[in-house]
Order: C-alpha cells, then sequence, then structure tokens
C-alpha cells in the first residue's frame, strides 16, 4: 500500500474523531445526556487498558513465552468479577467525594494531605512517562513498516520526527477536548466517546486479522489447534511463580492506573453501570486476547527469521499481500496508543496541576484566591501539563532510541503504579491507617521499585553502574538491586514486585500503628470506610466562623467553577435554609458541600486549603468527634438531637434577629419617606404658590410671566410623577394591573430602555457592553411594564456607579422556559446592610443628591415583574452592582392561571 495513502487515512482518522468528540461535547452542553449515560459507552471505555502494548505486544509476549499473555487480561477479570467489594466502593466514594484523579483520591483520604497527592502524582508520572514513550515507539514502528514497501521517491521522515508530529497532534486533541471547560466534575464526554469509538475500532481490527490468520492461513480451527499443539519452545513452559505475579500486577493495575482510574471512576456517570461491566469487560478482554496465539504461531512458522514479533499483526497481513486488513490493522494500534496516551495525558495534568503547580501558584500568591482569574489559571495549568506530560514522554523516547529497554516497560509501569494500592485498599477498608503510613508506604515502595526494577531496566552502566548491580549498594551484597537481600535466582519483575509491595505494606502499617490520626483524618475515614452507610455520610466537617463572608466564598467560587454553576449552587443552598437570594447562612453542611463542589475542579486538598485560607480554620464539632470515635449509640443519638434542637434554636433566634432589625430598619426608612415625602410635596406646592401669587398681581413682563409659567409646569410634572409612582405601586401590590401582552424582541426592549434612561446624567459616558446575538429572544409578555423595569436599572447604574469609567455589562441568556438578564456595573456595589431593603418601599440606594426619587423605583420593579411571572433579584459577587431580571418566554399560562384565580374569589 502506498505510504501517501496511509498518512492521508490517518489524518482522515483522527478528523473523525475530533468530528466524535466536538459533536459529543455540544450536545452534552446542550443537556443531551443519554447517549452518554450508556452502559456500553462505560464499559468500551475501559478498553483503555488495552494499549498499542497490548495490540502488538500481546502477539510478540506469546511468540517468546507461549500463553503468559494471558495474565495481563486474567487479573482484569478477576476485579471485574468481583466488582461488588472494591469497584462498587471506589465508584461511590469518588462520586460522593467529587474525586478527580487517583492522587486526589489518595489526598482525600488521609486528611486531605497534598504532601500525599504530590507523592502519588510524581510515582505516576515517573511510571507513565516510559509508557507513554512505548506508545510512541508502537506508532513509529507501525509507520515505518509500511514505509518499508513504498516506492524510493517517498521519503520516511527520521523516526524522531514521526514521534514529535505524532505528540503534537496528541498534545492539540487533548488540550482542545481535556481542557475546554473546567467541569465540577472533571468529566470529558467528547474525549469519553472517542474512546468508545476506537475501542470498536481496536477489537474489529484484531478479530479481521485473527479470522484471516485462522481460516486464511491455518486452515481452520481445527487445524490451527493441532499446529498449536505440536508448537515446541521451552521459553513457553508455565512459571507458576510468575503467573501469579503477573495476574496480581494487571489486577492491581486496572484499578491504580492513572488512565483506568479516570475512565473506571472519575467518567463514571452511574454506578449501576459496574454491574454491566462486570461481564461486559472481561467478554471484551476475552476478544481481544482470542486470536493472539494463532497470530503468533503463524506469524513465527511464516515470517522470516528476525522479524520482530511485536509488528507481526501487521507484517504478517503485509506479507499476504493484505493491504486493506494492514492499513484496518494499522488504525487498531494506532486507535490503542492514542486513546492511552490522551486519557492517560488527562489524569497526569489533573494531578499535576492540582496538587503541584495550583498549591505552588497559591502558596507564592495567597491572595490569589480572591482576585484574579483562577479559572483561567488552573485551564492553564492544565494545558502546560498536558504539554510537560507528553515532552517527557517524547523525550523518554528519543534517549531511549527504542531500545530492548521498552520491551517490557509496561509491566514496570503496572509494578511503579502498583505502589498505590496498599494506601488505596486500606485507606477504604481500614480506618485506621493513617497520613504517616500512607507517606512511608509509598516513599519506601516506590524508592524500592525504583532501584529494583525502574533503573536497571535502562542496562547496566546507564542509571546505575555495573559494579552496584553486581555487588550491592555501598558495596554491601544484600542490597543487590535484582537480588535484595541475598533473594537470588527469582524473575526480576517478581522480586521487584515482591520486595517493594512487602515493604510498602510494612511501612504502611507501622506508620499507621505508631502515629494517631488528626481529626480531619479520623473524619475522611469513617466516609471512605463506610461509604455505603448513609447515615455516616451526614456532613461530618465544622468549620468555625472565621471573618469570610458568604460574598467572598461566592466570588472564589465563581472564579473557580464559573459564574453560573457559583451562583445556582448558592442560591439553592440559600433557598434549603429558608432564605431569599443568594447568599445561605455559612453553616457546616453548606461549607461542606462547597467544599466537594470545589474539589471537583481543583482537587480535595486544594479546596479544603483555599477555604481553609478565606474562612479562617477548620474544626470538628463535638458530635463529629463521638460519630468518628464509634462512641456509644445511645449518647451519641442524645448528643445528635441536642445538637439539632440547638441549630433549630439558633436559627429561630437569628430569624427573628434579623426580622426584627428588617422591621426597625424599615421604620427608620418610612420615617425618612415621610419626611422625604412631605418636602417632595411641599416644595412644588411652595413653588407653584409663590409663583401663582406672583402671577395673580400682574403688571408683568410677558417674558417673565412665561418664565413663572413654565417654572409652576415643571413643578406641577414633579408633583404629578411623585403621585402616579404611589398610585402605580399601590396598583401593582393589589394585582389590579391590566397587562397587554404581545411579541416582543427582546433586544429592541433594552434598545429603548438604554435610549431613555440615557437622560439620566446625561454628561456621563457609559460603556454599555451587550452580546446582540443573545438577545435575539421573542417573549410574549407585557412590553412597556418591561422596558420600564429595565429602564430603572439602567437609571440606576447612571446614578450610583461611581467608577472614573464606567461600564454596563448586560447579558441574557435562556434558562430552561424563562429568560435572564443580568445588567452589571463596574462600581463599589451596594453595602451588604442594605441588600435587605432595596426592594422596599421608601428605601432609597443613597442620601445624596444624585437619587432625586422617593425610593419607590425597585419596589415599583419588584411588584411589576412578580406581576409578569418574573422576579428581579440583587447578584451578589460581581464585582459590582449587579441585578437579575428573570422572567418566562410566554405568559399566556400564567395570565389564566391569574384570571382563574379572581374568578374563585
Amino acid at each position: 500500500m502506498p505510504f501517501n495513502v496511509l498518512v492521508l487515512t490517518c489524518l482522515a482518522y483522527v478528523a473523525f474523531l475530533f468530528v466524535v468528540a466536538f459533536v459529543v461535547e455540544r450536545r452534552a452542553s446542550r443537556g443531551e445526556m443519554r447517549f452518554l449515560r450508556s452502559p456500553v459507552v462505560y464499559t468500551l471505555s475501559l478498553s483503555i487498558y488495552c494499549t498499542a502494548w497490548t495490540f502488538y505486544g500481546a502477539v510478540g509476549s506469546a511468540a517468546r513465552t507461549g500463553l503468559e499473555f494471558l495474565t495481563i487480561y486474567l487479573g482484569p477479570t478477576l476485579v471485574f468479577v468481583g466488582w461488588w467489594w472494591v469497584l462498587r466502593k471506589l465508584v461511590r466514594i469518588g462520586r460522593r467525594q467529587r474525586v478527580t484523579s487517583i492522587a486526589d483520591l489518595i489526598s482525600s483520604r488521609y486528611g486531605k494531605s497534598n504532601l500525599l497527592g504530590v507523592l502519588v502524582t510524581v510515582i505516576a508520572v515517573v511510571a507513565a512517562t516510559p509508557y507513554i514513550a512505548l506508545q510512541l515507539q508502537s506508532v513509529t514502528l507501525s509507520f515505518s513498516v509500511f514505509a518499508q514497501t513504498t516506492p524510493e521517491t517517498w521519503v520516511m521522515p527520521d523516526r524522531d520526527a514521526t514521534a514529535i508530529w505524532v505528540a503534537a497532534g496528541l498534545a492539540l486533541f487533548t488540550i482542545l477536548f481535556g481542557t475546554r471547560n473546567l467541569d465540577a466534575k472533571e468529566q470529558h464526554h467528547g474525549i469519553v466517546m472517542a474512546i468508545a469509538v476506537e475501542a470498536v475500532v481496536k477489537l474489529v481490527a484484531l478479530l479481521a486479522v485473527g479470522i484471516f490468520v485462522v481460516w486464511g492461513l491455518g486452515g481452520g480451527p481445527v487445524a490451527m489447534i493441532e499446529r498449536i499443539e505440536s508448537y515446541t519452545d521451552p521459553n513457553w513452559a508455565i512459571q507458576p511463580g510468575r503467573w501469579a505475579g503477573l495476574i496480581f500486577l494487571s489486577a492491581a493495575a486496572v484499578i491504580t492506573l492513572p488512565r483506568m482510574f479516570q475512565v473506571l471512576v472519575v467518567e463514571s456517570v452511574d454506578e449501576a453501570h459496574l454491574s454491566r461491566a462486570s461481564w461486559a469487560f472481561p467478554a471484551y478482554l476475552f476478544a481481544m486476547s482470542l486470536f493472539i496465539l494463532p497470530i503468533a504461531v503463524i506469524g513465527l512458522d511464516r515470517m522470516p527469521s528476525g522479524t520482530n514479533p511485536d509488528m507481526m499483526v501487521l507484517t504478517l497481513p503485509l506479507q499476504e499481500g493484505q493491504g486493506a486488513l494492514a492499513l484496518l490493522a494499522f488504525l487498531g494500534g494506532f486507535s490503542s496508543a492514542t486513546s492511552m496516551v490522551i486519557v492517560e495525558t488527562i489524569a497526569l495534568a489533573t494531578m499535576v496541576s492540582n496538587h503541584i503547580l495550583m498549591p505552588a501558584w497559591l502558596w507564592l500568591r495567597p491572595q490569589a484566591a480572591l482576585s484574579g482569574n483562577l479559572r483561567g489559571a488552573i485551564l492553564l495549568a492544565r494545558r502546560l501539563s498536558i504539554i510537560m506530560v507528553l515532552a517527557l514522554g517524547l523525550e523518554y523516547f528519543r534517549l531511549s532510541g527504542g531500545s530492548a529497554a521498552l520491551a517490557a516497560i509496561g509491566q514496570i509501569a503496572f509494578a511503579g503504579m502498583a505502589q498505590v494500592l496498599p494506601a488505596m485498599l486500606g485507606g477504604i477498608f481500614w480506618r485506621g491507617g493513617t497520613k504517616l503510613g500512607a507517606t512511608l508506604g509509598l516513599s519506601i515502595g516506590f524508592a524500592t521499585w525504583g532501584f529494583t526494577l525502574f533503573l536497571p531496566s535502562f542496562g547496566a552502566g546507564a542509571a546505575i553502574s555495573a559494579e552496584v548491580l553486581q555487588n550491592g549498594l555501598f558495596g554491601l551484597h544484600w542490597l543487590r538491586p535484582q537480588a535484595l537481600f541475598g533473594s537470588d535466582g527469582m524473575d526480576p519483575l517478581i522480586h521487584s514486585i515482591f520486595w517493594s509491595l512487602a515493604l510498602n505494606i510494612a511501612g504502611y502499617a507501622a506508620g499507621s500503628l505508631l502515629s494517631f490520626p488528626d481529626p480531619v483524618e479520623r473524619i475522611q475515614g469513617a466516609a471512605f470506610v463506610n461509604a455505603f452507610d448513609d447515615e455516616l455520610q451526614a456532613e461530618r466537617l465544622g468549620w468555625t466562623h472565621g471573618q469570610a463572608e458568604p460574598e467572598a466564598l461566592m466570588n472564589m467560587a465563581q472564579r473557580i467553577i464559573g459564574d453560573e454553576a457559583a451562583i445556582s449552587f448558592f442560591e439553592a443552598e440559600a433557598r434549603a435554609q429558608g432564605k431569599a437570594g443568594f447568599l445561605p447562612d455559612l453553616t457546616p453542611s453548606f461549607l461542606a458541600g462547597l467544599e466537594r463542589n470545589l474539589a471537583g475542579s481543583v482537587g480535595a486538598a486544594t479546596a479544603h486549603a483555599m477555604i481553609s485560607q478565606l474562612f479562617g480554620r477548620a474544626t470538628v464539632t463535638v458530635e463529629d468527634l463521638m460519630a468518628v470515635a464509634t462512641e456509644a449509640a445511645q449518647i451519641m443519638e442524645y448528643s445528635a438531637r441536642l445538637e439539632e434542637k440547638q441549630g433549630e434554636l439558633s436559627r429561630t433566634a437569628r430569624q427573628l434577629r434579623e426580622v426584627n432589625e428588617k422591621l426597625t430598619q424599615l421604620s427608620v426608612q418610612k420615617d425618612a419617606f415621610l419626611s422625604q415625602i412631605s418636602h417632595e410635596l411641599r416644595t412644588p406646592m411652595t413653588s407653584i404658590r409663590a409663583f401663582s401669587e406672583i402671577l395673580a398681581e400682574g403688571d408683568l413682563p410677558k417674558a417673565r410671566v412665561a418664565e413663572y409659567g413654565q417654572i409652576i409646569h415643571t413643578e406641577a410634572r414633579r408633583l404629578t410623577r411623585l403621585l402616579d409612582d404611589l398610585l402605580d405601586l399601590s396598583v401593582l401590590e393589589n394585582g389590579a394591573v391590566q397587562l397587554n401582552l404581545t411579541l416582543s424582541h427582546l433586544g429592541q426592549m433594552i434598545d429603548r430602555a438604554l435610549a431613555v434612561s440615557s437622560q439620566t446624567r446625561p454628561e456621563r459616558t457609559f460603556d454599555i457592553r451587550r452580546d446582540y446575538p443573545s438577545e435575539e429572544i421573542y417573549l410574549r409578555t407585557d412590553a412597556d411594564r418591561l422596558v420600564q423595569v429595565f429602564i430603572n436599572l439602567i437609571s440606576n447604574a447612571r446614578k450610583y456607579c461611581a467608577s472614573d469609567a464606567p461600564v454596563l455589562r448586560i447579558s441574557v441568556r435562556q434558562k430552561g422556559g424563562r429568560v435572564v438578564v443580568d445588567f452589571i456595573d463596574n462600581g463599589a456595589g451596594i453595602a451588604k446592610d442594605a441588600l435587605g431593603l432595596i426592594f422596599e418601599k421608601f428605601a432609597r440606594l443613597s442620601d445624596d443628591g444624585r437619587a432625586g426619587g422617593a425610593g419607590l423605583g425597585l419596589a415599583i420593579c419588584r411588584e411589576i415583574m412578580a406581576n409578569l411571572g418574573g422576579t428581579v433579584t440583587y447578584l451578589p459577587g460581581q464585582r459590582g452592582a449587579a441585578f437579575r431580571v428573570m422572567l418566562p418566554l410566554r405568559m399566556d399560562k400564567l395570565v389564566m392561571e391569574k384570571q382563574d384565580a379572581e374568578k374563585l374569589r
């Protein structure tokens, strides 16, 4: 097959994946999630376990060691068959704790320790970097296989250049669809669907090659079985110890590899999907492994001596003249490599940004939680992490030169990530596990793995000198890397797995038994171990009241999870507490929920640290400590009741205080109103009376008569306007207003309001910022009344925005069957103590001469919106005064219901 056809096909395939990911992201953003919640998609995404090492290397492994390749499939099969005990608990914990990575899981379990998060991240990056290099090597090798049959006129790019182009393309794809948004649940629907498509491609490709080999070259299943039985090779002998070790290693890898944790736990949208995956994923692995041995045996029989057995999936069809089949096999291997790199890079980038880059940035800039665009900083950190991870894999590939050190790097990476297993399983099944134990176990296990397996894999004299390999570290014979403590004769891989995990478990157990967990560790330990006990999942983490205000927390949340998500969360929490508006009380349950939401974007440790830094300090209530310590049930129940009653009394007392304070403020406002209204009435009346008396005397020049008449007319209009406002408010409050419903264009209504309100302080130049496409909405409403609301809000901004360069931003969006219009200026905003009164009658935003009214404007707006079936509210946390108008797209149903209610009266 011409090499240029291969390149074009590869580019077309990548473009197809781009389209799939883009379409799915668009549908997910519109809430069309039904097909994404399919257990089939979830199961296919788990196929990320089958990388290029599995697709190509399984055949090579079968050619070298016979049935040993099956161990890589048996381990995950056993884990998924027993999903009820481990996988179900991991997914439940991941969803409840908003876990974003395996580093976040370990960090969150052990007191939200960022040190542990950093340690797990370092282990993951070190273990995965050569594995990424292996995928790059497999792609370049597959290109080179096709290039060998290319005419001389086609020049194949050199190996490094090909790897660079592949890495650059993967980086672009991952950044586009892995960091487009900062999802609070850290899910990437477009990429998951692309991975599911690639799962089908690589399965079909491997099955197609297998079917061709068995029926096309092997003479059918019976003849194929006879040929396999007759094949003799001493290296094919089964070694029970190595088999047991590899089965355990692959079982550990399926839950600890960053990419597997990403799709298994983080991307899970429904816990029930595990029950389907418990048999469907092993079935997929069975299908992937079905023809591995036949391909290896036929390849050894028909291919020339010295042929790379890892490439037999490609070279065998090519030799037999099956170019189309070879192209399909190439796409299968390409899918295996690219899907692994994409998901692994996303998982590692999340870990690096959440546990290294962002904590470092917040440490260098402690006020960053209150200022600056945290969303932008987090996304930038993720993108830089993606580039860094791929650059490390590319550099490892370049330095290794595709040497034999990469041949077994998959198993080496498995062994490296297996070091997380004791801390993970201990954390979800043993409440006694502590931060110190996890740190000791991980550190010792990682160091042992590096000394006994990772560094020796580079070869003698490369990373470890030949002398150390021969005589041991510091000349100590019992510290030889591949014969630790005198254990001669063991397989190097099994030797490393045994000693690294044995020392890891010993360190974890000793550190946990010799240390006592702090309160947060104990709370998290109870939450993880008792993940299925709903009663024990009540909010356990309490916070002492610090100096932070709800608005400051909203500011921080908006900068991390976005304006709309933060506002919706705060509004829902306030409503759950029985409060109007967007600012709930800072209760322990609210703060714990906020921490979980932030953790979905920045990780548990960083979210905890940010709230601690902003709010004050974290503490644990007496009830929490009693629950963690598992005191007697009667005492705990009694304490809980007392705590609940105390909470109810506190809330009632607070509400009474708020009502009393509001009544006091209203009384003051009413007195001020009476004084103001008397002044407002007296002033025009005095002017009218005085000038009318002068006119009555006669003998005035015509110019003077006209001047005095104009003054009387102006003062009369002022008096009429005041009385109209009072009458209008009374009609609106009594529900006697008649609505004139028409189909009106929202953008045109905003234009009208801006034109009228421009007469308010016309000397000021305002920068009006609008998104005109979003205003292309037709509403069935009373346009005049709605424009009246808009005019009042825009005029208030022109009056009160004290910025030297005033800006008014008008944003429009649809939310379900309702329209939301926000008016946000860049002034100083409204004082917190005035927020409860601004929509009350007689209230004025200031006492200076700019007001010029009796304080009825916002009260009228509130009543108009109530009659229009909507609301007008103050929106906190916007760095200026912000008002949100929300109303239905169509009012017909609301009007009919209102008319029916009037008839019933």
